[in-house]
């Protein structure tokens, strides 16, 4: 069972409120690893974080300049915002020295994190970008007999299964060309030949849509020719990549977020994964995936877990913005036993919008029945992304993001309703609203419910929309119900997705989820649902007429109840 929070380190810790847009570092703020200290540490692990996912960790093109200290710097017309992409790496050897106090130590700040990170019983997973790198990518801190991505390609050559890039022979790159004054320069940047932009776009002159700022990986697929594969001898990005990956492990980390890996052929990742942990056994690797087609190519590939995006989340959006039917979430529980426990489960992060944001729902709290459900239908990973649990909303312009209800990855910037939370540096909560705070509260319930209740850490899942269709006492249009059990545990989940009204309703439950969950008589004793949030509330029920009687309960606008299902002694009740 592992939590995940995804900390975004430039924005986590800036403590500056100040805001220009198209802002430096110097008058916007930046967060730093010492801003990672014990007591945030402290806080993630009683929220009830296992794990922390580290964004923008590895040195990317930006336009702060730190020439001075032996860093290239990056062309203007290469650059989304004054921060740059972390996806748009130039170094794969290097970390980003706007998080260091110390430039010239960025690489032991960085090493220290990681120790602190794992003295407070917390695992560290970080970014792994294998599908496209900066176009002047140049490490220049590299370990030695490393080359560089591209030094020894063919550049005459559109693909050769040992080049690292692909090529548009006689043509020049031309960027595309934007209004913002932050972005020009006195020099051009001269590309010959044109390589292949990042996300798989063969013409010289991408858009400002694509991902111009970077270049496309070769792993031996030849585009040109039907896409040919070419996988034997191994190829030389193959040899890079996994030498990146060792790199990193060798350091302490615990696993990698491997950024669009549907990008990148799967017998690359049974290679690399069954090197990787032939030397580092217990790293987690988690895939960012589309397309379910290739979900179990992925998992015997050796992936540990994979983005349930399309599935679960999007469900989730259509309930919340559209109005569709909780009984739908059903359709998402049709997946083999052995893929839906891979699955990470989430309701942002930096790539989705701000529930709080206006673009989205503009209140956190309406979308806590669906957070609720992401973390425990079932047992595999559940993420959160920092400020999600305080109702970060990103509003207003930031820069080259804009207000498009994410908070920008792109600009230095800060998260108001997060800062709240970190008072300071003291990581109390001492600032928040009282909303807010509601808001925390029923995250660390979320989160530590999943990690402390058996049947949510471990359980079986049965769901009960079959058995309560619209014709009983039961509103599958607002209300989605299910069970999670083991052996010694049994627990009725019930969420009200209606803003406005409670939902009183009976749910029944069948004769073989009853045999499944041991729902038995048993003489002197007497079965009562427990209500696990309100331990005072206790519903009487009837083992016999589960299927037509049913448990009688009462849910809250934009609640979830859960209830352990036990067998007590009559006088057990009493008082």
């Amino acid at each position: 069972m592992i939590n995940i929070y995804q900390l975004f380190p430039r924005i986590f810790g800036n403590k500056v409120q100040e805001h220009f847009v198209n802002g430096s570092i110097a008058s916007n703020g930046c967060g730093k690893f010492s801003d990672i200290n014990a007591k945030a540490l402290n806080a993630l692990k009683e929220l009830g974080i296992t794990n922390i996912w580290l964004t923008g960790i590895i040195r990317h093109a930006k336009l702060t300049n730190y020439s001075a200290f032996g860093v290239p710097a990056s062309h203007p017309s290469l650059v989304k915002g004054m921060a740059g992409s972390p996806y748009a790496i130039t170094d794969y050897y290097d970390v980003d020295p706007d998080l260091a106090d110390d430039v010239s130590n960025r690489m032991s700040e960085f090493e220290q994190l990681i120790q602190l990170i794992h003295e407070q019983g917390l695992k560290i997973i970080i970014d792994f970008i294998p599908n496209h790198l900066a176009r002047e990518y140049k490490s220049v801190a590299k370990t030695s007999g490393v080359y560089d991505f591209g030094e020894n390609d063919n550049k005459n050559l559109a693909f050769h299964p040992d080049n690292n890039f692909y090529y548009l022979p006689g043509k020049s790159f031309m960027p595309p060309k934007r209004e913002d004054p932050i972005y020009s320069s006195e020099t051009l940047y001269t590309e010959q030949p044109a390589k292949v932009t990042g996300n798989d776009c063969f013409h010289a002159s991408p858009s400002l849509t694509d991902w111009f700022e970077t270049v496309k990986l070769n792993y031996g697929v030849d585009y040109v020719n039907l896409s040919e594969q070419h996988f034997d001898p191994i190829p030389d990005t193959w040899h890079k990549m996994l030498h990146v990956l060792k790199y990193w492990t060798s350091k302490g980390l615990d696993g990698f977020r491997a950024d669009m890996a549907e990008m990148v052929p799967v017998p690359f990742w049974s290679w690399a994964i069954r090197n990787l942990k032939s030397d580092y056994p217990e790293t987690t690797m988690i895939a960012e995936i589309y397309q379910p087609a290739l979900y179990n190519d992925f998992v015997a590939a050796g992936f540990d877990f994979l983005y349930d995006k399309v599935g679960l989340y999007n469900r989730f959006s259509d309930i919340l913005l559209h109005s569709h039917a909780a009984e739908s979430i059903s359709i998402c529980n049709n997946m083999p036993d052995k893929i839906v426990d891979k699955m990470v489960r989430f309701m942002e992060n930096h790539d989705e919008l701000r529930l709080a944001s206006h673009h989205f729902l503009g209140d956190a709290t309406i979308a806590l029945p669906a957070v609720t459900l992401s973390a425990w239908m079932h047992s595999g990973a559940f993420m959160i992304y920092n400020g999600q649990e305080s109702g970060e909303n990103a509003e207003g312009v930031v820069g080259f993001s804009r207000d498009d209800g994410r908070t920008s990855i792109y600009d230095y910037c800060h998260m108001p309703k997060h800062q709240r939370w970190m008072n300071s540096g003291k990581f109390d909560g001492g600032k928040m609203l009282f909303d807010q705070k509601l808001l925390f509260e029923a995250y660390k319930k979320i989160l530590r419910f999943r990690m402390n209740i058996p049947a949510l850490r471990e359980g079986s899942f049965y769901d009960l929309m079959w058995a309560n269709p619209w014709f009983t006492e039961f509103d599958p249009r607002y209300v989605y119900a299910f069970l999670r059990y083991t052996e010694h545990q049994r627990l009725l989940v019930v969420t009200n997705f209606n803003r406005h009204e409670s939902r009183k309703m009976r749910v029944n439950i069948p004769e073989d989820a009853k045999e499944l969950t041991k729902i038995v008589a048993i003489e002197n004793r007497k079965w009562v649902a427990v209500n696990l949030i309100n331990p005072t509330e206790k519903i009487d029920f009837n083992p016999y007429d589960l299927q037509t009687i049913g448990i009688h309960l009462r849910v809250g606008p934009s609640q979830t109840a859960i209830y352990e299902l036990v067998a007590i002694e009559f006088d057990d009740q009493e008082g």
